[in-house]
């Protein structure tokens, strides 16, 4: 498998407070990396570091295979655009305005293509309208158009939804994946609204005090998250006994309760129950979510 980005032991300290800590991660070609950890975890000091922003303390990272001691890493570096905490946007500029100053500053040799640009994020409209009359949601699909502006193949994009309304954030999402989709952009996004995340990624990667604990795709993931059958009873042991009997996999949460995984023939074990005198109280189905998975992964239920 090709890979736009990996660290290897990459480290950051400040002082002695260790912001990454020999982290190892793999971001694979045509992506959509969903980056999931708590405030403080270190996703922001990772993103910063692969921007040039900062320098590791220790390890290495390497951006489509050239390390970030090499000479050439800044050669690779302009494939890559990221919108990092907020949008760089000049808010007294127009969209347009906005796109003529970056391209400027990459040294482009004409305007041509802007107007494809603006279009492309569904600014096309708005292209002569003051970014400060924006809406977010349209500010940071401008700065999504000003990272596009290099012709970049990877985009990093830091809590891209945050503060967002239902509309916006929808917008934000067909965004990403028309980028992705159709023009096989690889995207690395750091976020901690997980249920709008597992709608985009393709890949995770669960980062905890400075380190990944895990990295999965998402079909690995949706297997991970097993469906289940939660029933409640008024005899666990008679459920138990049955469950046994008919070699299924099951959990016991309480005196009453138990999750049981696979197919089970409700209608059956509702006649195997009444036979012991067991009473069936509720019955019904449930999926363990991205966010209970990674509360379940790292422990503890701030992950904001």
């Amino acid at each position: 498998m090709e890979y736009v980005l990996t660290t290897q032991a990459l480290s950051k300290h400040y002082g002695h407070f260790k912001a990454l800590d020999h982290l190892n991660m793999k971001v694979p070609k045509g992506a959509i990396y969903g980056f999931v950890g708590k405030n403080g975890a270190g996703k922001t000091t990772l993103i910063r570091l692969i921007c040039g922003l900062q320098s590791p303390s220790e390890g290495e990272y390497t951006l489509y295979g050239k390390k970030n001691t090499s000479k050439s890493l800044h050669d690779a570096r302009r494939r890559m655009g990221a919108v990092v905490e907020t949008p760089s946007i000049y808010l007294n500029m127009t969209a347009e305005e906005n796109l003529k100053h970056q391209y400027i500053i990459l040294g482009k040799p004409s305007f041509e293509g802007i107007d494809e640009l603006l279009n492309l994020v569904g600014l096309g409209h708005a292209g002569r309208k003051k970014a400060k009359n924006f809406s977010l949601g349209m500010r940071q699909r401008l700065g999504i158009a000003i990272a596009l502006a290099g012709d970049p193949d990877f985009l990093v994009l830091d809590e891209p939804i945050n503060g967002l309304d239902p509309q916006g954030i929808i917008e934000i999402r067909e965004l990403i994946l028309k980028l992705n989709q159709e023009h096989q952009i690889t995207f690395l996004i750091s976020s901690h609204i997980l249920d709008e995340l597992s709608r985009l990624a393709t890949h995770y990667g669960f980062i905890e005090k400075g380190h990944i604990v895990r990295e999965i795709s998402a079909e690995e993931l949706e297997a991970a998250c097993r469906k289940c059958m939660h029933i409640e009873v008024s005899d666990i042991r008679a459920l138990i006994r049955f469950l046994d009997k008919e070699k299924l996999d099951y959990k016991i949460i309480s005196d009453t309760q138990a999750d049981i995984y696979g197919h089970t023939d409700i209608t059956d074990m509702t006649v195997k129950l009444a036979e012991e005198d067991c009473k069936i109280i509720t019955i019904n189905e449930k999926d363990e979510s991205l966010e209970s998975y990674y509360i379940r992964l790292v422990g503890g239920e701030d992950y904001e």
